[in-house]
């Protein structure tokens, strides 16, 4: 009985603990189009039954839901590790615009009932129709409509300045950005870009991360959208400060353009990659200097702060350290405050403040705290208080100065031991600490040992090789490095030598895509491996690549038929998988595995 009890019990623990690791989620995109179908998937990582799901209000239920799973084994270093992966998949369409709300769901794993998350989902509407007369205009020029669509206009491609504000004080802050709106395939930015110096401002840039894509509707059209650069900026001066234009420069994949069409050139047409020049308009900023009647002990403070103070002790005795504490929080340009003076009384040992930060960049600037510690050590005996600390800044909001004030603190020092050694820890930038009562240094009176040392003969053999090695060791140093700068300075031959180094780096990123089952990335990296590779290889621009002028360029390199055969029929199911994903026949491990043999033979 004590067994079947003991195995119970474990049994027990044991799907306790493989139930805390249900990991239960609800996906699908943040914006979606009115009209246009979408997916909404629910995944949990254990076999589950019993999903019920929440009421879709505002969405259309098309279809749904698909059941799939999947599970992997793996055997890392004699470990065994197992995974598993339930999904749910509906298909919705929104019926409104607007943003709404999915509850989350419920799901039964072993007799436990667990939660998803919930999502948030902003409808946009659709793109406006365009005028009858102007459908009738493109229409007449058909070979106008074929130029323009192979290159692009510039309502399809274009970058936006977005300021948060034009208006500001001196110090305020300014948060701009570079946007990216398109309805075309862009496959690269290059580095021909040129930001602004931003002059008259104090920049703090912004870290992106991974760029992120989003939709928004915009001048009646529905855009992918992605911040390409952000920053802060502070005014220092007053006046009308311009902000010249940005440009980057853009490689679109366009396709070929064909005379006669059929049914299958949205299969098995070509694409090539044009580059476009983007600029993105300048902005003048509007500064008004700060008013006058600044406050005495005004730091150049501009935002919304407030201040506390703490201190470690009231009474204590002499010789110990005292440390008071005054921590400044809020919005604004917090890097431009200063260190808040503090009159200790006569009798006390200060050292350096200590100055901690804690901060992050938003909206309206720098948001978080700055501490700054001070540490005193009482000397002598008494009653003694530290005066209220002031600390004065400017309010935007407002458009009026503000004061800030701590406590004044009184402390009570009473005579300590006779220990004038003051013990000060994990204290930084602080002044050498004097040790009192041990002055005087005794004079060494004991024996002293002397030795001699021998010196390097002028003539010697020693003495000539002390001469001659380092020069031939200079001569070599200098061959080395300028053939190592003859080679950087070739571009072509650099690309050429990394061209191998770079197409691993793309096949990496891919690898990692097909693990997560990211089919449209994986086959974006795998093109990008391919063209880019070719590019480096052959010393000709990715814009003016084709598949014509790869070929006989291959050919003139001594690269076989047949291995050129195999490139284009790979370059050809990379772009029918990525644009037709559905009627695929090459799985992803293979297409994986003859983009890395083909990048080989090459080489």
């Amino acid at each position: 009985m004590k067994r079947i009890t003991y195995i119970f019990l474990f049994l027990c623990i044991v799907l306790g603990a493989f139930a805390d690791d249900v990991s239960f989620r609800a996906s699908a995109p943040s914006q979606v189009v009115v009209g246009t179908p979408f997916q909404l998937t629910y995944t949990v990582n254990q076999r589950a039954k019993d999903l019920r799901a929440p009421e879709f209000e505002g969405f259309d239920v098309l279809a749904g839901p698909y059941t799939s799973q999947s599970s992997s084994t793996q055997f890392i270093n004699g470990t065994r590790t197992s995974t598993f992966t339930l999904t749910y998949t509906y298909t919705l369409m929104a019926q409104n615009v607007g943003t709404f709300t999915l509850p989350p769901a419920t799901i039964t794993v072993s007799h436990n009932t667990y939660n998803s998350n919930g999502l948030k989902i902003t409808v946009l509407p659709e793109d406006e129709k365009p005028d009858t007369q102007q459908q009738g205009s493109a229409g007449g020029n058909s070979q106008a409509g074929r130029t323009s669509q192979a290159s692009g206009s510039k309502d399809d491609l274009f970058i936006r300045t977005i300021v948060s504000k034009t208006n500001v004080y001196e110090q305020e802050c300014i948060t701009l950005s570079y946007k990216l709106y398109t309805l075309v395939d862009v496959a690269q930015f290059t580095n021909n870009t040129k930001i602004p110096e931003f002059m008259g401002f104090v920049k703090q840039e912004v870290d992106l991360g991974n760029i992120q894509t989003n939709l928004e509707h915009y001048n009646g059209r529905n855009y992918q959208t992605a911040t390409l650069f952000e920053t802060q900026l502070y005014p220092q001066k007053s006046g009308d400060i311009k902000i010249e234009p940005a440009s980057f420069e853009a490689i679109v994949r366009v396709r070929n353009q064909s005379q006669v069409r059929s049914i299958f050139d949205d299969f098995f047409d070509t694409y090539s990659n044009v580059s476009r020049q983007l600029v993105a308009p300048g902005v003048t900023i509007h500064v008004k200097s700060l008013p006058s009647g600044r406050p005495q002990g005004f730091s150049a403070g501009v935002g919304s702060f407030t201040m506390n103070s703490s201190i470690s002790a009231t009474e204590l005795s002499t010789n110990e350290a005292v440390t008071l504490k005054i921590t400044v929080s809020g919005t604004g340009n917090m890097k431009m405050l200063k260190t808040p003076q503090v009159e200790w009384p006569e009798g006390f040992e200060t050292y350096d403040p200590k100055l901690t930060n804690n901060t992050r960049n938003s909206a309206g600037g720098l948001t978080g705290s700055k501490t700054f510690e001070y540490l005193a050590i009482p000397r002598a005996s008494g009653t003694y208080t530290i005066p209220a600390v002031s600390y004065s800044y400017f309010d935007p909001q407002a458009g009026a100065y503000k004061t800030l004030s701590t406590p004044p603190y009184t402390l009570q020092i009473k005579k300590g031991a006779d220990d004038n050694n003051a013990v000060v820890s994990n204290y930084v930038n602080k002044e050498d600490i004097r040790q009192l009562g041990s002055d005087i240094r005794h004079i060494y009176t004991g024996e002293i040992k002397q030795s001699s040392q021998d010196k390097v003969k002028f003539g010697s053999w020693i003495f000539w090789m002390l001469y001659i090695i380092p020069l031939l060791l200079t001569i070599i140093i200098i061959v080395v490095l300028r053939k190592r700068i003859r080679d950087n300075a070739d571009i072509r031959k650099v690309k050429y030598r990394k061209a191998n180094k770079e197409a691993q780096r793309r096949l990496r990123q891919a690898k990692k895509m097909m693990t997560e089952q990211n089919e449209k990335g994986f086959y974006e990296e795998i093109e990008r491996a391919l063209w880019n590779y070719l590019s480096d290889k052959l010393s000709i621009p990715t814009a003016e690549l084709t598949k014509d002028n790869i070929s006989q360029l291959l050919l003139e390199r001594g690269i076989d038929q047949n291995t050129i055969d195999e490139l284009n029929t790979l370059l050809r199911n990379a772009e029918f998988a990525r644009y037709a994903p559905s009627q695929n026949n090459t799985t992803m491990q293979q297409m994986y595995e003859q983009t890395a043999e083909l990048i080989n033979k090459i080489n």
